[in-house]
């Protein structure tokens, strides 16, 4: 059994996160910044108020867990802030537990040496938000933390939400489609028996649903 800790736990990736870790049997924390708005969390978790924005909270915490997963996200501030400001505070304060962050598909590789939000034809009216994202990938990169990003290697599947029980390893490919439960596996599988170290990855499903 570990001890894990969630960041984000209120967001619909934290909470499979949540639900999957609890599955798996371990002591499951659950940081959010107001308790009172989550009473609905999975039972079993503990639910702490915390920020992971404040490398303080990071490290009051971290110490008491073998691993962090941050599926964080803040609409009400400036991405570029609030990326930036978290990944900041993981990286000081996280320690020796080993750390698996919810990333973005369009900065994971389609092709060696070449990120998803700069193939030809990728959307870029968001383009300031995957650079937020690139920049926190960049913090952890300098780090001494034994760190991985996983995202969905092109978006969540809206329209078949359903846990499959698996999932694959992929470059980006903006077509691919993984749930929110899928990806939850693959966030506790590098937990149990992590593979990737300080790298980026994409997940999606290994069927149609």
């Amino acid at each position: 059994m570990n001890k894990v800790l969630v960041f984000g736990a209120g967001g619909r990736a934290g909470r499979a996160a949540v639900e999957e870790a609890l599955s798996r049997g371990h002591d499951v924390t659950a940081a959010v910044r107001d308790p009172n708005q989550y009473a609905d969390l999975p039972p079993g978790a503990k639910v702490i108020a915390a920020d992971v924005t404040l490398p303080a909270d990071v490290a009051r915490l971290a110490g008491e867990h073998d691993a962090l997963i941050a599926a964080v996200y803040d609409g009400g501030t400036d991405p570029a802030d609030f990326f930036v400001k978290a990944a900041r505070a993981l990286s000081e304060g996280a320690g020796k537990a080993r750390l698996v962050w919810v990333g973005l598909a369009s900065i994971v590789e389609a092709e060696p040496g070449v990120l998803l939000m700069d193939t030809p034809g990728y959307p870029q009216e968001f383009r300031a938000f995957y650079l937020a994202h690139e920049a926190a990938a960049e913090i952890f990169a300098e780090s001494a933390l034994d760190w991985v990003s996983i995202a969905p290697a092109g978006d969540f599947d809206h329209e078949h939400p359903v846990r499959t029980g698996g999932y694959q390893v992929i470059r980006a490919d903006s077509a691919s489609r993984i749930s929110y439960a899928d990806l939850a596996i693959a966030l506790l599988d590098e937990i149990d028996d992590p593979r990737h170290h300080r790298t980026r990855i994409g997940v999606a499903r290994t069927r149609s649903t």
